[in-house]
């Protein structure tokens, strides 16, 4: 099934694309969408012909570089960052597409006890208990988590605490055991080798984050990157969105 799926996005693609040749798409994206994109890359070739070229940064580091002049075809990027960059014409007018969406959890060292995070109150008991807390400066998820603090009113006891990273996601150092806990999007925890979602925020304090891809407004292949969005709007995408914790979102 999954092959026939690919081979009718193909035909799909192949006929609204006036492409002749085969191109390099590069890629900015969160790393949110690392696992999903690293499993869409081959069945993309597949389908168009095209390869992409993947680079992986936080939402707020990819637009700095992008306001600076780094050339890509394609960035996948917070809704706001995608609107903010197409008024200063980085990114082509109308090309924005919203792709998946997911919620916000607390990720663990596998094998640990799962600490209760259901409620307000217990999330909040769980992040004064911790030893360590692992979290990243350049990123939504980041600066998210600090809100949070702010919010539940217990920034000042939890600071002393955090461990920020850089370079790396906040879940590695969950994996190498130099901090317990981290809190960040579900797609971040879910298949990651020596980590556990100990569950997810209350609703109360949950933050559902969409991710949404958009054209530069300077592409170097711009019809490849056209055939991306149309495919990763596609049910061949929506299938593996959905297997990496992320809510495909349709068109």
């Amino acid at each position: 099934m999954r092959h026939v799926c690919i081979a009718v996005a193909a035909l799909i693609l192949a006929a609204n694309s006036v492409a002749a040749d085969c191109a390099e798409v590069k890629v900015l994206s969160t790393p949110t969408m690392m696992s999903a994109l690293d499993d869409l890359a081959s069945a993309f070739t597949r389908a168009t012909g095209h390869t992409l070229a993947l680079t992986f940064e936080g939402v707020p580091v990819l637009k700095r570089q992008i306001e600076a002049g780094e050339m890509f075809d394609a960035a996948i990027l917070l809704p706001a960052a995608v609107d903010d960059l197409t008024k200063l014409g980085k990114i082509a007018v109308g090309t924005r597409a919203d792709i998946a969406r997911t919620a916000a959890g607390v990720a663990i060292r596998a094998g640990a006890l799962k600490p209760q995070v259901a409620s307000s109150e217990d999330l909040k008991r769980t992040l004064l208990a911790a030893g360590t807390i692992s979290y990243s400066r350049d990123s939504a998820s980041g600066s998210y988590f600090l809100h949070l603090l702010d919010r539940l009113g217990i920034e000042n006891e939890v600071k002393p605490k955090l461990l920020a990273v850089a370079g790396r996601s906040p879940v590695e150092a969950i994996a190498r055991g130099e901090a317990e806990l981290t809190v960040i999007t579900v797609p971040n925890i879910v298949g990651v080798e020596g980590v556990a979602l100990a569950g997810l925020l209350p609703e109360e304090l949950q933050n559902y984050t969409t991710f949404s891809i958009g054209l530069s407004s300077n592409a170097k292949e711009p019809r490849a990157a056209e055939q991306l969005i149309a495919f990763l709007r596609s049910p061949v995408a929506a299938a593996a969105i959905r297997s990496k914790g992320l809510e495909p979102v349709a068109p």
